[in-house]
């Protein structure tokens, strides 16, 4: 099926004689003499008086967001919003030094979680920048063996994400 383009004439059994004054990825907006302007699906059943021959960007605005989001998830240090898992929610953690002496830390756990999460997310940041630079190939793969095992080094803090997803993974076993 070849899209119509903007200025295309039609009649439509219920609406009438129109032209095409819009094209999305799913419709044709038609202005109609009679009826004004309506939406009608790429393949509704209509008669074609003249067809224009525009090319019709048929990319719509949310498929434009959707991939810009998706491209700047990828590329930036802009991160994702991670949850604590509930029953750390509102929690501490204590630190108590060996020597009785030495005063101890109290730090409110949400806050040593969010520490965590950037470390991971700059980890991400810097192996998408390793993979995406102009070293060769095997640097590559060392320097991607080092992140890889700084994750391992890192699940032990997985008790705290609230979802499976958004836990480190270090090298797994063969």
């Amino acid at each position: 099926m070849k899209l119509l383009g903007i200025g295309s004439r039609i009649n439509h059994s219920e609406h009438g004689k129109g032209v095409v004054t819009n094209v999305t990825s799913k419709h044709y907006w038609v202005t109609f003499i009679d009826k004004g302007l309506e939406t009608l699906e790429l393949d509704d059943d209509f008669e074609v008086i003249e067809a224009a021959e525009d090319d019709v960007d048929t990319v719509s605005f949310y498929e434009v967001e959707k991939s810009l989001k998706s491209i700047l998830k990828k590329w930036s240090d802009v991160s994702e919003l991670v949850s604590i898992a509930d029953k750390w929610k509102g929690g501490k953690l204590i630190l108590e030094p060996g020597d009785t002496n030495l005063q101890g830390k109290e730090l409110p756990i949400d806050t040593f979680f969010h520490k965590i999460t950037m470390v991971r997310d700059r980890l991400r940041v810097m192996e998408q920048k390793i993979n995406s630079s102009s070293l060769d190939e095997q640097e590559k793969i060392d320097l991607q063996q080092y992140i890889t095992r700084s994750y391992g080094s890192l699940t032990s803090f997985n008790v705290l994400f609230k979802l499976k997803s958004q836990q480190f993974v270090g090298q797994r076993s063969k």
